[in-house]
């Protein structure tokens, strides 16, 4: 947060649920009475402590930034309501609940939503780097590898949706992965009877390093396969701690130097691919979550499996079923 937003009166707002009729307001407090749990692109999550009502469980709240150009601010706030109409509709364990949808007297508005968790993955991710800590106990990856997998099931076959941003920002975990959630579905987009994007009006947002080869083609057709392209490098990312084709850089890390060093012909050459995994220093134990992982990143979609396929696999303990062209070779 930044100190102008700090030292700003703090005022609490009075608001309305959103799709009530004239029912009980809802007192969401101003930025700085709220603990901040994260920010993205647009957004800042902050968690809303609850303990005035009994046994009431906390909330974890999306706001619009505050210092963002007009415009800029129209298109976040565009995204915030489509989220909020869409996780209304949702009910899944592995999915991030719907609360409220509140407007404050300055018009901004803000979505309450289940708190799902202390950090996000890449949260968690960043920290077991930062203590030089290896790759995930492989239960870890295998219970998010599950988790996840029976959100995106319930995504793209119930609610006919695609995600359209997975990566470990947008997994959330509570404990020591007592569960498993996935959140920030702003940018979903609907899925026909053959689990394409046939509209063509809709635009796939996802995040750069995660997007597979046919989301960076003009004219690539997205398909629920694409959630689980960059559901595969979300894998990756729990066994390397890094971030696809960039390695593990923060903000602390980006000095000059290192701007200077950054190949970024190389970086755009690999977007879209497998990136590299050193299953050697994994060992067996993960040849599982491996295996998923490469599965799940091929580079032509009909090669990668559907939600549906991983769950059923990873629920009955048994292989995914492939192909014979399908074969995985583990350098």
């Amino acid at each position: 947060m930044s100190s102008s937003n700090t030292f700003k009166t703090p005022k609490n707002c009075r608001v309305k649920s959103f799709g009530s009729d004239g029912g009980t307001p809802i007192n969401i407090p101003s930025s700085p009475f709220m603990k901040k749990l994260g920010c993205g692109t647009g957004v800042s999550v902050y968690l809303m402590d609850r303990a005035e009502k009994l046994n009431a469980s906390p909330w974890a709240v999306k706001k619009l930034n505050s210092k963002m150009a007009a415009k800029q601010a129209a298109v976040y706030q565009k995204r915030l309501n489509e989220e909020a109409k869409i996780l209304k509709e949702i009910n899944h364990p592995n999915i991030v609940g719907f609360r409220a949808f509140a407007k404050a007297k300055d018009g901004s508005k803000c979505l309450a939503m289940e708190y799902g968790g202390e950090q996000s993955l890449n949260d968690l991710i960043e920290k077991r780097r930062e203590d030089g800590l290896k790759s995930f106990p492989v239960k870890n990856i295998e219970k998010v590898a599950l988790h996840v997998g029976r959100g995106l099931q319930y995504l793209h076959n119930v609610r006919k949706l695609l995600h359209g941003d997975m990566k470990s920002c947008n997994v959330v975990i509570k404990g020591d992965f007592e569960s498993v959630k996935i959140c920030d579905i702003g940018v979903s987009l609907p899925l026909d009877e053959n689990m394409k994007v046939s509209n063509s009006n809709m635009e796939y947002i996802g995040t750069e390093p995660w997007k597979p080869k046919e989301a960076l083609e003009e004219d690539g057709e997205i398909s629920d396969k694409a959630d689980i392209f960059a559901y595969g490098l979300t894998l990756w990312e729990m066994m390397t701690l890094e971030m696809p084709h960039l390695g593990p850089l923060n903000d602390a890390d980006v000095d000059d130097s290192m701007e200077e060093s950054f190949d970024e012909d190389a970086y755009f050459e690999k977007l879209g691919t497998r990136p590299a995994l050193d299953t050697d220093a994994l060992g067996s134990s993960y040849q599982r979550m491996v295996e998923l992982f490469y599965l799940c990143t091929e580079e032509d979609p009909k090669k990668r499996p559907s939600a549906t396929q991983i769950v059923q696999a990873l629920e009955s303990n048994t292989a995914l079923e492939r192909k014979p062209c399908d074969v995985i070779v583990i350098d």
